[in-house]
């Protein structure tokens, strides 16, 4: 009796971006989020650790240095990291074990990687988790972001020694905040943010990043955001101009093509060695900044929270 051969079928390639063959996916309105397991939860920056609770960002900003991680997930840096982001689920679990074994006592900013209070934090309430371990660490930590929904939290972050926060208010310029940061709050809503902070008591301070070349680098552009920060209650500014990194460059340029074509050229001298820009302009653009913080009585660089003392060595001198 013969037997008839299996017929061969081919396999089909699982062509789908890899994050999405590894993390469970949910789709919650236009933001479409992948809940993972953290590898890992700091990671080492020029300074100290950074540690951040999602991975793309719907605020949208054309400018994020953070757009590159995505490729690194099958994902492209434009509107991919605007609306599909990485949720690391277990976060507040893996952060407690880092500090306890790895963590050095250095300085930890929160939110790098997309703002850690933006629309997906609503929904799944991470950051209540973070705050809590780094404050049984007695670590000195400072959130980033653009959302007032870190008022949420503000009751535990005033709390806690060692904690403060930074507000990115780069420009006032709300028809450049529509075009560059077409999902995040608008500038007086942060610069009510700011206020609110400070009245309930956490340091609060503002990055003036990035200011952008030719477009917010303006003399009177520069101190009429100076001193609307001041006006809030800020406590310190510091400004950095544009950075554009592979990711944010591509994504960035392309916009500015279409915009301001007039000003292509320029800017390819500006970062013509990279993702910095020319270090002339840096200095010129941080000199005037700093002047005006002077100015306004606002101190230059990160706001000063309350000293924190690592839980470690606070058991060392038992």
């Amino acid at each position: 009796m013969g037997w008839d051969s299996p017929a061969l079928v081919a396999e089909v390639p699982d062509t789908r971006p890899r994050i999405e063959r590894t993390a469970v996916t949910r789709v919650h309105g236009a933001l479409t989020c992948y809940e993972v397991r953290a590898r890992t939860a700091l990671e080492a920056v020029p300074g100290g650790w950074a540690v951040s609770p999602y991975r793309g960002c719907a605020q949208a900003c054309r400018y994020c240095s953070a757009r590159r991680g995505h490729r690194y997930l099958g994902l492209d840096s434009g509107g991919d990291f605007d609306s599909r982001i990485v949720v690391r689920t277990d976060i507040a679990r893996r952060l407690r074990g880092e500090l306890a074994r790895r963590w050095d006592g250095a300085p930890v900013a929160v939110g790098m990687a997309g703002d850690c209070y933006q629309a997906a934090e609503e929904i799944y309430r991470l950051m209540p988790g973070v705050v809590a371990a780094l404050g049984e660490a007695g670590a000195e930590f400072a959130v980033h972001t653009k959302s007032p929904l870190v008022l949420r939290d503000a009751g535990a972050l005033a709390s806690l020694a060692g904690a403060s926060v930074v507000v990115s208010v780069a420009f006032v310029d709300d028809q450049v905040r529509r075009a560059v940061e077409p999902g995040a709050p608008s500038a007086q809503k942060r610069l009510e943010l700011v206020a609110e902070l400070a009245e309930r008591g956490v340091p609060c301070g503002v990055a003036m990043a990035p200011v952008l070349p030719l477009l917010t680098d303006s003399p009177d552009q520069l101190a009429a955001t100076v001193r609307r920060i001041a006006a809030a209650g800020a406590s310190a500014v510091e400004a950095r101009v544009l950075r554009l990194p592979p990711g944010a460059r591509e994504w960035y340029l392309s916009w500015l093509g279409e915009r301001h074509p007039g000003l292509v050229a320029r800017y390819a001298e500006l970062y013509a060695a990279g993702p910095e820009a020319e270090a002339g302009y840096v200095e010129r653009v941080t000199g005037q900044v700093a002047g005006l913080a002077a100015r306004y009585g606002l101190a230059w660089g990160a706001p000063r929270a309350r000293p924190a003392v690592a839980a470690a060595r606070q058991l060392s001198l038992i």
